[in-house]
């Protein structure tokens, strides 16, 4: 399987929720579409560091991180960030790669979407069998 990419929209949380109050405009919500690499094997959602500072995101805790190489590091979380991909959106926290790293869409977001890796299409879908709504898994 090559690697599959998805065109997702990333907004700031905290943005959206000063413009349901009146603090600032909604046309102030600071928002970014990225290329991300579909990760099914990364749990979390993770970002790069221009992604945080175009969003105006503020680290909220760091973490040791096992990655791919197996290296363990220490990376910021941010968030709240909401993901928005077709007719889904998911509300998470998202680690910080260094630098301008590929975003990756973790599995964490992805099952709250209830999208899917379609294999022949080789492509992320929404899941067919649910097509207006994600349905939860919750057992």
């Amino acid at each position: 399987m090559r690697l599959i990419r998805a065109q997702i929209e990333i907004i700031n949380s905290s943005d959206i929720s000063f413009a349901e109050a009146g603090v600032v405009d909604e046309k102030d919500i600071r928002r970014i579409t990225v290329s991300a690499l579909v990760d099914s094997g990364s749990v979390m959602m993770a970002i790069n560091e221009t992604v945080k500072v175009q969003l105006g995101l503020k680290t909220k805790d760091r973490r040791p991180s096992l990655l791919a190489d197996g290296s363990i590091v220490e990376l910021d979380v941010v968030g709240p960030i909401e993901i928005h991909f077709k007719n889904r959106y998911s509300t998470t926290n998202a680690i910080v790669l260094p630098g301008n790293e590929e975003v990756l869409l973790g599995a964490i977001p992805m099952e709250e979407m209830n999208v899917l890796i379609h294999p022949e299409k080789q492509e992320l879908i929404v899941n067919p069998e649910h097509p207006l709504k994600p349905q939860m898994v919750l057992k």
